[in-house]
């Protein structure tokens, strides 16, 4: 791209014809030259202003008004709101009860606007804190359910033969059931016992390596298919059972032995890292509602869940259908996960900082997370799991579909379940999302300095940021030569507001704001006749806070800036 040095006026400012025609006695130039644009452009709508005068003093010093339009700090990349966020909590001046207080109250009445039945972050803190002190309550979260399975399956990080050891928030596109063949199915399991023998650590070993890793072998239990169950074994359903029927009863069979699996691991999350008093002195009651959620209902219900689909193994060995169970626990799963995935980034963001700043809360820590019941897992291993499985929910399904035949009575109940754990997943990346944009209004209202001139609240339901970035303003100074300079300026886009600032260190200090899309309106130029930079466009605000209605003329950093701009600052949000 070509660059413009405004101090170069052999090369990149007006030509001295340019200069002349703009020179005019009692006028600014720069309002010359947007009368000039008119006339070699399509009209703007009547009524068009003319443009608000610009002053030496707005342009600065001498110095400061002539920078280069590719200047490294006007033209720097777009601040970063989550690091100005990691770097205010690194000082120890964030506090994450009163922002996660101020999220979750505005998230809580976006989604009761939208529906009213979603159980927001904030409803379940409330909750969750009266059981905390009400043993009844408490007492009624647990059922009387002892799970057949849940002892011979692994913690639920180390379930199945997972691919990636150390990757807990990726997930493997197809479901275990699905690499089941039947000409390995009679060795795989020889070969899986092998391992878990060859792999088990001597007991001597076990009281030595007692700090976690996250380089972990992978433990495998001898019993973790629907073909070594003693029921299927004694009844000989394996040489009376086609293939595909042993793979579906295999893959039907997976998603009780993952529940059973998960509930384990949940088991840890609640009776060992949530109960724990220690652990619990060492934080705040918004700081130990952050870290573990509603974590306590998320396993009371897979336990019911786990529940149901035992009872059905237990009528039958040859799993009739798990749709129909999964579709009844729907409701359920999307009043827990939904606040709890959504809540997930305070989660991990509360967790490193009590790890640097709370001494006491990373010794209590350590010594849970020693004990031989983690299995060498950290907190965070288990944290994750409810995001882990609703997702992983729907893969088992979905592999469950493709092996039951398309006339059987199963289907309808599957499509429905499958649908419903989507809506559900839809539904947690749409609450992150929210939690996100309004975390970023949060964050950025802190960097705004309207100064003089009048705020306006940055925080208010429905409004998210669109887009942001540097670029330059063009101003002429009104002297003999009339020379051309650029300022460095910051635009913030909303969805419904347009701010216009200058950046200062880490702070934007305001200049003026629109309603948007209302009163912004942006044109093309012609850049050649006028002289421009290619990259220019005018900015007109019909109304702004400076009083008066304004335009100006912009020059972004590349051309796809300004294709960029001109998009966003035409559409209709």
């Amino acid at each position: 791209m070509a660059q413009f040095d405004c101090r170069d006026e052999s090369d990149h400012c007006l030509s001295r014809s340019v200069v002349t025609n703009l020179h005019i006695d009692n006028s600014d130039p720069v309002n010359y030259l947007i009368s000039q644009t008119m006339n070699t452009t399509e009209q703007l709508p009547s009524g068009f202003p003319p443009l608000e005068s610009s002053s030496a003093e707005q342009a600065g010093s001498p110095d400061e008004s002539n920078d280069c339009l590719n200047q490294p700090e006007d033209c720097s990349p777009p601040i970063d709101i989550s690091s100005a966020l990691r770097s205010v909590a690194s000082m120890g001046t964030w506090d994450f009860g009163k922002m996660h207080s101020t999220v979750s109250k505005l998230f809580s009445e976006e989604v009761l606007e939208e529906d009213d039945s979603t159980l927001s972050p904030l409803d379940d803190q409330d909750t969750s804190t009266e059981e905390e002190d009400d043993p009844a309550k408490e007492k009624a979260l647990s059922i009387s359910f002892h799970s057949k399975y849940i002892h011979i399956f692994p913690l639920y990080q180390d379930y199945c033969l997972q691919a990636v050891k150390d990757d807990l928030h990726s997930f493997s596109k197809c479901s275990v059931s699905e690499l089941i063949t039947p000409q390995y199915l009679q060795g795989l399991q020889s070969r899986l016992s092998l391992l878990c023998r060859s792999e088990a650590p001597s007991p001597q070993q076990s009281l030595q390596e007692t700090t976690p890793s996250s380089h972990h072998l992978i433990k495998v239990t001898p019993c973790t298919l629907w073909q070594d169950l003693d029921e299927v074994k004694a009844a000989g359903l394996l040489s009376s059972l086609t293939t595909r029927e042993i793979r579906l009863q295999e893959s039907m069979f997976e998603l009780i032995g993952s529940e059973a699996s998960y509930l384990r691991s949940l088991g840890v999350a609640v009776d060992h890292f949530f109960v724990s008093k220690p652990l619990k002195q060492t934080l705040s009651q918004m700081e130990h509602h952050i870290l573990f959620s509603n974590i306590r209902r998320v396993k009371a219900a897979s336990e019911k869940f786990l529940m149901d689909l035992e009872i059905r193994l237990g009528e039958s060995v040859v799993i009739s259908q798990v749709g129909d169970i999964v579709l009844q626990h729907c409701p359920a799963f999307r009043t827990l996960y939904v606040p709890y995935v959504t809540n997930m980034m305070y989660q991990e963001a509360l967790i490193n900082q009590l790890l640097q700043q709370n001494r006491d809360f990373l010794f209590s820590l350590k010594k849970l997370e020693s004990d031989s019941v983690c299995q060498r897992q950290r907190l965070k291993s288990f944290l994750v799991l409810p995001f882990q499985r609703i997702t992983r929910i729907k893969l088992i399904l979905e592999s469950i579909l493709k092996l039951t035949k398309p006339d059987s009575d199963s289907v309808s109940n599957l499509e429905k379940a499958i649908e419903a754990i989507h809506e559900i997943v839809s539904e947690c990346d749409k609450g992150v999302k929210k939690m996100k944009q309004i975390e970023e209004l949060v964050c950025l209202e802190m960097l705004l300095d309207f100064g003089k001139m009048k705020s306006v609240p940055l925080v208010v339901s429905g409004r998210f940021l669109v887009h942001q970035g540097p670029m330059k303003q063009l101003t002429v100074e009104n002297t003999y030569n009339s020379r051309m300079s650029f300022i460095g300026v910051y635009l913030h886009l909303f969805n419904d507001l347009l701010i216009i600032s200058s950046k200062k260190d880490q702070r934007f200090i305001v200049e003026d704001h629109a309603e948007f899309p209302t009163h912004v309106h942006v044109e093309h130029l012609k850049t050649e006749v006028l002289g421009l930079p290619p990259d220019s466009f005018l900015l007109h605000l019909s109304q702004s806070q400076t009083g008066q209605p304004t335009a100006m003329i912009l020059v972004t950093h590349t051309r796809s800036d300004k294709e960029t701009w001109m998009k966003v600052l035409s559409s209709k949000q």
